[in-house]
């Protein structure tokens, strides 16, 4: 047995020992790992980078023997054959937003990819397997052609990846021949999938950033309704993400109150007051939402007047360029000394990180809000399970109806009261919308946990009885979501028999 010990403490406050560390950085590594733990008995854990915030990091749901540390697989497999006539990558766990990033940026600037607004060295297959949401659409829709460790050391190819790499439908072809194996694969625990084709996306000739504040909070079912509607006639091409103040103020703060300080001198007492001027300027409805219009510059044009016919009666719509940002920085910048230009420079620096997540590149900026908050700036991102941060997330997803959402939100800040809920509602696709909703608390004031960890789970009941579920689970909630009685998850327990007969990979994690 390795000598390392998995740490798996997280900013949920809630663990379970994961075992020994284990390194592999290749599949036929893992291969061994599966077929010894079968034969001694032992439980494994794979994790990609461990980053999972908020749903448990690297946490097992039950106890486990090892810790399968993925990390270490990072290549980029095809990274000579990729071009924007075959904008797929095929990586491994190991690769991060940001590796992908910047291995794109200098070798093919003219392909993007769906970040999400997590942390930069998040895992992209950890995060698509367990269905997360990026700014171009669900991360589910950019993964096929899995290869896969099946429970028993069995290596499987999805999809026309069976066919061998060779194969000139491997890496393009998205569904193979008879019943499509990838799904089985997503929130499972049937094998462990090292490496995945993941889809690029051709950067477009203009992108623009559009930032939407509803003025009246009443008026959230109707802005839910249109944004619904812009996104089913592709006017807004990407994710729509609304955001409640407490979300909207929360992404905002660190960037806005860093600047003062570091740029302006102001002391962190006069920096708190400018930094509520600059957050009136840029967020002070109750509701703000980011989403993305690309094209040819005449599509563009088109589609963000149609915006503003559409949403323009009941919402403030800013256009968000990045040079239209560089230039009022540079000006606003310049002319700090005076407080108005100061505050427009605050808020066009908090503005920035989060503009680029819309156009596909990945930022720090939601952990280091996360960091600063609780006092450690110090810190590197992927260093926030180390501090007295606590996040919860319970992520409904919701039916497509403006009315009842609205409805729903108003029901849960009840519910949460005292605490309040940071929030976002995300119109994914044409026909889904998903809310990506956490608790946040001191996790070193044990009352203090305990009390959001009960409200965690009083939400999370409050969806049941309204015939809702989560669309994404953490570690911590699986025996809440998974009921062994219902027929459903019988078959889930059928296949995991099938697949993993000694069930040795990551027992109880979506299934019974």
């Amino acid at each position: 047995m390795p000598r390392h010990t998995a740490d798996t403490s997280n900013v949920t406050g809630l663990a379970q020992p994961g075992g020994r560390i284990l390194r592999p950085r290749t599949t036929a590594q893992v291969q061994r790992i599966v077929r010894l733990a079968n034969r001694r008995g032992w439980t494994i854990n794979p994790v990609s980078t461990g980053l999972n915030f908020g749903y448990g990091s690297a946490s097992p749901v039950r106890p486990t023997d090892i810790q399968l540390d993925l990390s270490r697989m990072t290549a980029i497999r095809n990274a000579a054959e990729i071009s924007r006539g075959n904008p797929v990558a095929v990586v491994e766990p190991g690769v991060t937003q940001q590796g992908l990033y910047a291995w794109l940026q200098q070798h093919h600037p003219d392909l993007a990819f769906n970040v999400t607004g997590s942390a930069r060295e998040t895992s992209i297959i950890g995060n698509a397997l367990d269905r997360g949401v990026g700014y171009f659409g669900p991360r589910k829709e950019d993964l096929f052609g899995l290869e896969v460790v099946m429970g028993t050391g069995e290596l499987v190819h999805t999809g026309f990846r069976r066919l061998g790499e060779a194969s000139p439908l491997a890496h393009s072809h998205p569904y193979g021949l008879g019943p499509i194996l990838d799904g089985l694969f997503f929130q499972g625990n049937f094998g462990i999938v090292t490496s995945a084709c993941f889809r690029l996306v051709p950067r477009r000739p203009q992108a623009v950033a559009v930032s939407l504040g509803l003025r009246d909070g009443k008026d959230l079912a109707a802005f839910i309704d249109r944004l619904a509607e812009l996104k089913r006639e592709a006017v807004m091409d990407s994710v729509t993400h609304i955001g409640n103040r407490q979300r909207s103020h929360a992404s905002l703060m660190y960037g806005i109150t860093t600047y003062l300080e570091k740029e302006c001198g102001r002391t962190p007492e006069a920096a708190a007051a400018e930094a509520r001027e600059a957050l009136a300027l840029i967020a002070k409805g109750d509701w703000t939402s980011l989403g993305a219009v690309t094209g040819s510059v005449a599509q563009v044009r088109a589609n963000l007047a149609e915006v503003r016919k559409r949403i323009g009666d009941i919402a403030t719509v800013r256009v968000l360029s990045e040079e239209k940002l560089a230039l009022g920085y540079r000006v606003m910048h310049a002319l700090r000394f005076f407080r108005v230009a100061r505050t427009n420079a605050a808020a066009i620096a908090a503005i920035r990180p989060l503009h680029v997540l819309a156009l596909g590149q990945p930022t720090d900026a939601a952990i280091d809000n996360l960091l600063w908050r609780y006092g450690r700036s110090d810190l590197s991102a992927t260093q926030l399970d180390q501090t007295n941060c606590g996040l919860i997330f319970i992520n409904p997803a919701l039916p497509m109806n403006g009315a009842l959402v609205a409805k729903i939100v108003r029901e849960l800040e009840e519910v949460a009261r005292p605490f309040e809920l940071y929030m976002t509602i995300n119109i994914e696709t044409a026909t889904s919308l998903v809310a990506v909703i956490n608790l946040l608390f001191d996790r070193s004031n044990a009352d203090v946990a305990a009390a959001a960890r009960a409200t965690a789970d009083a939400l999370h009941a409050h969806l049941r009885s309204r015939q809702l579920e989560v669309y994404r689970a953490r570690a911590d909630m699986m025996e809440s979501v998974v009921d062994p009685a219902d027929p459903y998850w019988q078959a889930v327990g059928a296949i995991k028999q099938a697949l993993d007969p000694n069930g040795v990979i990551a027992p109880g994690r979506y299934s019974p």
